[in-house]
């Protein structure tokens, strides 16, 4: 018998630990591929810049950062099971903060329910990843953590769904852009007529024959003063905030009426996904599972920090994952921004190819899985990191259908890198470093927070397509960080095994 037969990938007394904890894996994709579109939408119905509407991504991203190292202070003072159950409370008490962000209508307290949502993820992902990692032989790790993880892609494709099957057909600020495209002269009319007034920025030119629009793009006018929106990429999109701004300048009551619509619409999902993980929080809180306790006190925080500092595979290890998570990020939320100005799609439409692209990723992530049993994890992480950085250029380069179909298949290169990555860095790394290592891999993901505001920077100053320039410098990073683990890393540690 081989002796990666003898390895077990899940032995059977940790099988109904890691069924629960895997769980959460879907969970906080749910969470992670919802907050992805709402961009978009808060960006329509409160009517603000790509750029600022970057700030729920920042806000909900930065939570990580912040929490990650508490949250492993806390693991080692109580066990992986509490701060499980502490990271599904605070979830919970986040997503029931958008009650009132939505009754009040304020952005900023949207911004603090996605802070305080990412909190109780940083619990759950510092504690889950190396609990997994714990449920088994070291030989398989790498491999039961990317088993875990392909689950994730499952609860990012329910929150995909809700926002594109539940969420969007029933937004107004969809109907609005609905009843533009049917060229309803009740919405034309703040557009291309001169009896009414016009939004700033929003004027016909004196030949009669086009109207400008708030972004700068025209549209080809008939005679009768009726825009073609089909004229010009894009010019659809550019047309809603117009009328947008004009319903909250002219009909203010109306605005309102329309804002409290979406804003209600968008605070149901949050109230069901509350009440599934409050179901959790009580189903661990009476199941019985191992916590995986060293019987020796463990070492001083500071000397595993010390440790874990001199090692070149984890450091680095902690920069790819940063740049991984930037770059994942910023490909699924600005999928839609591409799919809407680019080639003119609806909201809904956009986030369709959102869920074409996470259903790439979760059939590779499988497909990944199985391949480790046959090649090594740093290659592929080069291989696909490779592959990222080509499908990105496609997306640049490639202008509407052809552009966004590029984007889409990047899902398929980025299925591996996240467990991969994490796996690689803490290879070889005792229980008690691997905890506080987690901790840092997980600080990373503010990657997402910080890449994602500076897209959202550049969509506004210089468009969608430029500005997956940033995405595809990240690929660049985690090629490199796969080519030093397969040219140095790896020999390293197996001199030293």
């Amino acid at each position: 018998m081989s002796e990666t037969k003898k390895a077990a990938l899940i032995p059977k007394q940790y099988l109904l630990t890691f069924i629960l904890t895997t769980c959460c894996f879907s969970l906080w994709g749910f969470a992670n591929d919802f907050t992805n579109p709402l961009v978009k939408v808060f960006e329509q119905v409160f009517i603000i810049t790509t750029s600022q509407a970057s700030w729920l991504q920042f806000a909900f991203y930065t939570g990580y950062f912040c929490m990650a190292i508490p949250a492993v202070l806390f693991i080692r003072r109580f066990s992986y099971k509490s701060a499980i159950m502490l990271g599904l409370a605070l979830y919970a008490c986040g997503a029931l903060i958008t009650i009132p962000a939505s009754l009040t209508a304020q952005f900023a307290l949207f911004c603090l329910a996605s802070y305080v949502i990412t909190y109780g993820l940083a619990f759950l992902e510092t504690a889950c990843n190396p609990y997994i990692l714990a449920m088994g032989p070291a030989e398989t790790a790498t491999q039961r953590l990317n088993l875990a993880q392909s689950f994730n892609p499952i609860g990012s494709l329910a929150g995909m769904a809700v926002a594109s099957l539940v969420l969007a057909p029933s937004l107004e600020v969809t109907k609005v852009r609905t009843q533009l495209e049917a060229q309803n002269p009740e919405y034309i009319q703040y557009l291309v007529t001169g009896e009414t007034d016009l939004p700033e920025g929003a004027s016909i030119e004196d030949s009669g024959e086009t109207a400008l629009l708030q972004d700068g793009s025209s549209v080809t006018v008939y005679s009768e003063g009726i825009p073609d929106f089909q004229a010009v990429s894009g010019a659809l999109g550019g047309a809603v905030p117009n009328v947008m701004k004009a319903l909250r300048a002219n009909e203010t009551k109306q605005f309102n009426e329309l804002q409290q619509t979406d804003l209600g619409n968008v605070r149901g999902p949050y109230m069901v996904i509350a009440s599934v993980v409050i179901v959790f929080f009580l189903i661990f809180a009476f199941c019985k599972m191992p916590s995986f306790k060293q019987e020796e006190q463990e070492a001083p925080f500071f000397q595993i920090v010390g440790h874990l500092l001199k090692r070149a595979r984890f450091i680095e290890g902690v920069f790819a994952q940063l740049f991984y998570v930037g770059a994942q990020i910023m490909c699924w939320t600005f999928i839609i921004h591409y799919g809407m100005e680019q080639v003119g799609l609806s909201l809904s439409e956009a986030q369709n190819y959102n869920i074409i692209a996470m259903a790439i990723f979760l059939t590779s992530r499988f497909i990944c899985t199985f391949l480790m049993r046959y090649l090594r994890p740093s290659i592929m992480l080069l291989i696909f990191a490779l592959g990222g950085f080509g499908c990105t250029l496609g997306a640049i380069y490639l202008e509407g259908q052809s552009g966004l179909v590029s984007l889409v298949m990047v899902s398929a290169c980025m299925s591996l890198m996240f467990p991969t990555i994490y796996g690689i860095a803490l290879k070889g790394l005792k229980l008690e470093e691997a905890k506080l290592g987690s901790a840092f891999l997980i600080m990373s993901i503010v990657g997402g927070a910080v890449l994602t505001k500076l897209q959202g920077g550049l969509i506004t100053d210089y468009g969608v397509r430029t500005s997956f320039w940033l995405p595809a410098g990240c690929f660049v990073m985690i090629a490199l960080y796969g080519l030093r683990c397969f040219l140095t890393h790896d020999k390293s540690y197996n001199n030293e095994a």
